[in-house]
């Protein structure tokens, strides 16, 4: 019987998953495992709650060891070993260990280096780190050990922190700051804090955070960092300064792959390996799995890496029974191919929960691909048992198919179940009309007989079949100078807060006063809106079926305001109504 040596480099999620499954499919096999860290397995993703204190202890990071590895499935993990070169002709690897530096022979060889925190670039210049990045207040957040190191700062000496990048890692790392008592500035070169979320969806998570009592800076970008003494001083590129006492890095991250493509592994310009279906790369007995290659984006078809835990665990596991299941499995079970990445993700911020999967609207504009966004407000359970709480739940289809092709949703609750729901209905090819068929569970403390899901499928099938006509945010300028706006929300909510150009009658009083509205319209459209667009969907039908050319304002007052967000109360005025 032959044995094989399979050589697996980097542990953590990818690297074991593959470990695990190979030992499963090949119990004679040796197998492997070299971990450049003192860690082989650990929860990356509970770094910022260890932080912040809510994980308490730090053994509870850690996974497995190489001890417990060893007697459970026979592995040689072997810790602070770092590979430094790849003869692939020979089949080896050059590997700097505790003692010494030595070779390994392999018959298979699985990569899942991981990926290494990106450094900031100067702004207009590529891969030129901007200056200041080594001096030692400054963190990355990577390993236990990173977490260990700033808890020690956090509960000891630092008072003030600045967190450099508002992405899913910075989020959470900056509520990780605050909620262990530092004062937390949050930076962010894009527009909006969370890059990935609708404009209209980054908006309430800004309010959250600085409902917690972090600053966030957005559109500006860090310049250089200078020492002050006991203090790091924050240069940004609208010329402000911040001084602080750590700063952290959270600005994405970059595949752990210089080495291999020194030996001729092919990578794309920003070093993710290239692999095929399987895991296979361009060099033979060579694979990858893991943050440090490619995938595909499963809506655009456009080669990203992926860095996640979930698709992280499920290509170790696919590689390795490309590897090794064909020998231990039935000819009709043949290896899986690895799947299109969706990038689903999840992050708490504060007493909200914001979640993503698919394509969101810039993706799609970039690759060409035409979709019809729907904006919904929907509670998370029944709203008339106690505690129901609204989201503000996106979903963007394809015009003329309904085919899915995204969806984002920010809430206090039912945020997660709703995006995991939606994801499997792009997975599974769902049409946004065909969600309204699906049978969810309901009972009042959980949902709604009409559940935020169903209504999606109810809306989408409106606007494909011409039922219901869309206008958008973006198409305010319109709204404002071309059309006539219909306000159709009650005279106090009106009063509240409104556009000044909008003309109000509530939808109750709308089919006694059509008369009215077309002498008003003038022959121009009606743009209707409401508070989340319900009403402004019953009045616009009412319009559609009097003769009225109209639409209506796709998530009503609500989205457009957190669409507009800091100048919502230079667009909208108040007045009461006996002043109209």
């Amino acid at each position: 019987m032959t044995v094989h040596h399979f050589i697996i480099v980097g542990g953590v999620a990818a690297g074991m998953s593959a470990a695990a499954r190979l030992r499963r499919l090949d119990e004679q096999a040796t197998i492997t495992v070299l971990e450049q860290g003192d860690h082989v397995s650990y929860a990356g993703c509970g770094l910022p709650y260890f932080l912040s204190g809510e994980i308490a202890d730090q053994a509870d990071l850690l996974v497995q060891t190489p001890a417990a590895l060893a007697a459970a499935l026979n592995l040689d993990v072997r810790t602070g070993h770092r590979v430094t070169g790849l003869d692939a002709t020979a089949h080896t690897v050059h590997v700097q260990t505790p003692v010494g530096e030595l070779d390994l022979q392999y018959d298979q060889l699985i990569l899942a280096p991981g990926a290494i925190a990106a450094r900031p670039i100067i702004p207009g210049v590529q891969r030129n780190p901007i200056p200041g990045l080594d001096d030692p207040r400054v963190h990355t957040l990577r390993t236990v050990a990173d977490a260990v190191a700033l808890r020690d700062l956090v509960t000891s000496t630092a008072g003030r922190a600045a967190v450099i990048g508002a992405g899913f890692i910075g989020l959470e790392t900056a509520e990780a700051l605050q909620r262990a008592g530092l004062d937390v500035t949050l930076i962010e070169a894009t527009p909006h804090v969370l890059p990935p979320l609708e404009d209209e969806l980054a908006w309430p998570v800004t309010q959250e955070l600085t409902r917690l009592g972090v600053h966030v800076r957005s559109n500006v970008a860090l310049a250089r960092i200078k020492d002050a003494g006991d203090l790091a001083e924050l240069v940004l590129t609208d010329g402000s300064r911040l001084m602080t006492d750590l700063v952290l890095l959270a600005v994405g991250s970059v595949p752990a792959t210089q080495t291999f493509a020194s030996a001729g592994l092919a990578c794309d310009e920003r070093g993710a390996i290239l692999v095929d279906e399987h895991g296979r790369t361009n060099l033979p007995c060579v694979w990858a799995a893991g943050d440090a290659t490619t995938t595909v984006n499963a809506v655009t078809g456009a080669q990203r890496d992926v860095a996640l835990a979930g698709p992280a665990n499920r290509t170790g596991r696919l590689v390795a029974d490309a590897i090794a299941g064909t020998s231990v499995r039935p000819r009709q079970f043949a290896a899986r191919p690895i799947p299109a990445a969706l990038g689903t993700a999840i992050v708490r911020v504060g007493k909200l929960t914001a979640a993503v999967t698919g394509a969101n609207s810039t993706q799609l504009e970039q690759a060409g691909i035409a979709f019809t966004t729907l904006h919904t407000h929907p509670l998370d359970h029944a709203g008339y048992f106690p505690g129901a709480q609204m989201m503000h739940l996106v979903v963007h289809m394809d015009p003329t198919t309904g085919r899915l092709l995204g969806a984002q949703a920010v809430g206090a609750a039912g945020v997660d179940k709703r995006i995991d729901v939606l994801a499997t209905a792009i997975r599974a090819g769902l049409t946004a009309p065909a969600l309204m068929d699906l049978d969810l569970c309901y009972a009042p403390p959980y949902g709604a007989a009409k559940d935020a899901i169903t209504m999606i499928g109810l809306l989408a099938d409106n606007v494909l079949t011409g039922v219901t006509r869309l206008w958008y945010p973006h198409d305010l300028h319109w709204a404002r100078h071309h059309a006539l706006l219909l306000d159709v929300r009650t005279r106090g909510e009106y009063a509240a807060g409104h556009l000044p150009e909008a003309l109000n009658i509530p939808h109750t009083q709308l089919r006694g006063r059509l008369d009215e509205v077309r002498d008003l319209a003038g022959g121009r459209p009606i743009a209707v809106m409401c508070r989340s667009g319900v009403r402004s969907y019953i009045a616009h039908r009412v319009l559609t079926a009097a003769g009225f050319d109209s639409r209506t304002l796709s998530g009503g007052s609500l989205t457009l305001a957190d669409w507009l967000g800091a100048r919502a109360n230079e667009v909208f005025v108040t007045r009461t109504w006996d002043e109209r």
